[in-house]
């Protein structure tokens, strides 16, 4: 069990943050934080969303000053006053939304800022485009260094990012939530890329949620709770659950749990035969063959698949955000029109899309206005304006009902942790009372507190009678909280399973084979 306090005892260590204090208007985000990394070490980060990470991170980075303490860097104090001090010294961080240019090539974007130049300041682009190669070769990344960034996937990005980290000789490399959203194969070639860091003496900060990721690569950690130091220690002698009381204060059994066995209702929604052919405006969407499933009141169907299976696109397909070339939707045994997003929702269907923070939320607006948004015409008075007591009413309830952290409904939802955010997207879709809800990875990026108390959440909504179509990556959570599992394959349906039937080896077959060869 890791220890309050506990410090390295060989070596000097590459970092050594003391004392490290922050603090915002209204809120103490950090108190008394130490933090010690060793050289070509991988240490976790860990924490819940709000725990203080993000702020360490920044001061680590150069991009917020401290209030108070103390950081040694190779042996020497020094003063972190921009990121281009941080990064001369050699600490680079990458973050969960990459600092890339898309517009520019993979060499342009290595070298950003640092274009290598001839006589008379022309631009060497051949001297330019070989170094990229060297380096991209360097993190297992087989692309032509003119080609654009906006071309490569989400993989081949973050190994750019990791490439541009190598050319300004970085000594301690931060990954933020590096692994999100990556496939299980990609995860696994940037475990091996990290790996290699270490072994040519580089540092890594791992910052992430997923903490069997961390019991793979991770030799220490230090844990954040509320902004203070909960533990350090070394994660060869801890073990999840002492990570999890760590981070959260309580143990793990209080915090996930099967619902009980529930009666479930009438068939509340029905697909029957959708395909959806090769979109040209989007040559990497997965094509749909005949998929038919049902979800009934009151019941949670997981819907289960490796990257590039299908389950956001059929989940866009029934919301009608994406048009589909043939099939049925039926609505409490009604065939229903869905033609736009605005006829799914005169269906009694809501989407809580994949990306909150590209598809769901205005960042820079208040909460107000991100959660009410939605519900409009409910909230319209005299003249058709909003009514400001309704508005302020439904945000109340919704804070109360969702346990919303916030300081005021003012508050930009950018602000908020990613928890929270999640579940101003969620009471946006409740104001509306929906009878069907789909959710796109429900708890993507946020911490294992908020993702139980979403959970929780979902679980109300069914008891409630909602229907609720459950897409997530992690066969974990999937076999957490369905009732009935159906998995899908190339943009097919594969298998179906009740929650007594599934177990990880199962699923992983119906995903990975398919349903004759898994049989």
């Amino acid at each position: 069990m890791p220890r309050r306090g506990e410090r390295m005892t060989s070596g000097e260590p590459i970092l050594r943050m003391s004392g490290i204090a922050k603090s915002f208007p209204g809120v103490q985000a950090l108190q008394g934080v130490d933090l010690v990394v060793g050289r070509g070490e991988i240490h976790a980060l860990l924490g819940e969303n709000g725990a203080g990470k993000s702020t360490l991170l920044k001061i680590l980075s150069g991009a917020q000053a401290p209030d108070a303490g103390t950081i040694v860097f190779d042996g020497r104090e020094v003063r972190l006053d921009s990121p281009h001090t941080a990064q001369d010294l050699g600490i680079v961080t990458i973050y969960q939304e990459f600092n890339l240019v898309p517009t520019l090539s993979v060499a342009e974007n290595v070298f950003i800022g640092r274009l290598p130049v001839r006589r008379g300041g022309r631009v060497d682009w051949r001297l330019l485009h070989e170094r990229t190669a060297a380096l991209t070769r360097a993190v297992g990344l087989a692309v032509d260094p003119r080609r654009l960034v906006a071309d490569l996937s989400v993989a081949e990005q973050q190994m750019v990012e990791i490439a541009r980290a190598l050319s300004m000789d970085a000594r301690l490399v931060v990954m933020d939530e590096p692994t999100s959203a990556l496939s299980e194969k990609e995860v696994q070639r940037l475990m091996a890329l990290v790996r290699e860091l270490k072994s040519r003496g580089i540092a890594v900060i791992f910052v992430t949620h997923r903490l069997e990721e961390v019991m793979q690569l991770c030799d220490r950690m230090t844990v954040l709770r509320d902004g203070r130091l909960a533990g350090t220690g070394r994660i060869a002698e801890t073990t999840i659950d002492d990570i999890i009381r760590l981070m959260v204060g309580r143990e793990i059994e209080r915090l996930f749990a099967h619902r009980e066995d529930a009666g479930t209702g009438p068939v509340a929604l029905e697909i029957q035969g959708i395909a959806r052919g090769r979109d040209p405006l989007d040559p990497h969407a997965v094509m749909l063959h005949d998929v038919s499933l049902t979800v009934r009141q009151g019941e949670i169907v997981g819907l289960a698949g490796l990257v590039g299976a299908g389950r956001t696109e059929l989940a866009r397909a029934i919301f009608g955000a994406d048009p589909i070339e043939r099939g049925r939707i039926l609505v409490q045994g009604h065939e229903v029109q869905v033609r736009s997003p605005k006829d799914a929702i005169r269906a009694g269907i809501g989407l809580v899309p994949e990306d909150r923070k590209l598809q769901a939320l205005f960042l820079s607006l208040a909460i107000r206005t991100n959660l009410a948004v939605a519900a409009m015409d409910r909230l319209a008075g005299a003249f058709g304006l909003i009514a400001k007591r309704k508005e302020e009413d439904l945000v109340e309830s919704f804070r109360k009902k969702l346990g919303i952290r916030m300081t005021s409904p003012e508050q930009v939802v950018g602000h908020l942790s990613g928890g929270n955010q999640q579940k101003v997207v969620l009471a946006r879709w409740l104001a509306l009372q929906p009878r069907i809800l789909i959710v796109d990875e429900p708890t993507r990026g946020i911490d294992v507190a908020a993702k139980a108390e979403v959970h929780a959440l979902l679980y109300e909504l069914a008891a409630a009678g909602i229907a609720i179509l459950a897409i997530s990556s992690e066969l974990p959570e999937i076999l957490t909280i369905s009732d009935r599992i159906i998995t899908m394959r190339e943009g097919r349906i594969t298998g179906e399973l009740t929650r007594a039937e599934a177990s990880e080896q199962r699923l992983m077959q119906l995903m990975a084979l398919g349903r004759r060869e898994a049989a």
